[in-house]
């Protein structure tokens, strides 16, 4: 059937492949560093003036948490 264009299609059934083969489980433990990761390299890139803002809201909302306790 390769004339007619599913050679992809049956070589992937042949090697046992799909889109639904097993039914692996969450990496959770990546996830957390993948999200550490990409929030640290955010940081990283942040210019100056972004990263004053940034330390005066977080002072700012730990002051109002404070107080609301």
């Amino acid at each position: 059937m390769v004339e007619y264009g599913n050679a992809v299609d049956q070589g992937s059934r042949a090697a046992g492949g799909g889109g639904s083969v097993g039914g692996g489980g969450a990496d959770l433990g990546a996830g957390a560093v993948n999200f550490v990761n990409d929030t640290v390299h955010k940081v990283q890139a942040m210019p100056p003036e972004m990263l004053l803002l940034l330390a005066v809201v977080i002072l700012a909302g730990l002051y109002v948490l404070k107080r609301a306790l």
